[in-house]
């Protein structure tokens, strides 16, 4: 890309693309995509018309055509976001009708009952939805603690 083209690229919000795109990420868009998208648009504008755009008007340019570019990337996503709410709902449900929500102890040693609310929710939506960062190393615990039964 020459340094004229160039020149009105450099106007360009990333973070507003991202946004028009409904992304959150900027490594979901390749450094190939995001040139190709910019030649694009400057073959069909032009250098000199789209110095004179406003940065949002050639924020919204670039995305569009990055749209066009990525819509297999985008509709996978879009199917994956769906997929992850009808499971969300699904988990969910058991709360809207007062039915059974089967609870293991062991989910909940780590918790501090005592600590911030919020903290407490997001330890349960993690829980819940089945999110564990850990590695399931809980058996392989170095600690020597009783792991055969619970104790009241």
């Amino acid at each position: 890309m020459s340094e004229k083209e160039n020149s009105w690229s450099v106007q360009l919000d990333w973070l507003n693309i991202l946004n028009l795109l409904s992304l959150k990420n900027m490594d979901l868009i390749s450094e190939y995509k995001k040139d190709k998208a910019i030649r694009r648009t400057t073959k069909l504008y032009g250098t000199e018309t789209l110095l004179e755009f406003e940065p949002s008007e050639l924020d919204e340019l670039v995305a569009n055509e990055l749209r066009d570019l990525m819509k297999k990337e985008l509709s996978l996503k879009a199917k994956e976001e769906e997929k992850m709410e009808k499971e969300f709902r699904s988990k969910m449900i058991p709360f809207k009708r007062g039915g059974i929500i089967k609870i293991d102890p062991r989910d909940f040693k780590d918790m501090d009952p005592n600590g911030n609310p919020e903290e407490i929710m997001k330890y349960f939506y993690k829980k819940l939805l089945k999110d564990d960062d850990d590695d399931g190393d809980d058996d392989n615990n170095k600690v020597n603690e009783d792991n055969t039964g619970y104790y009241i």
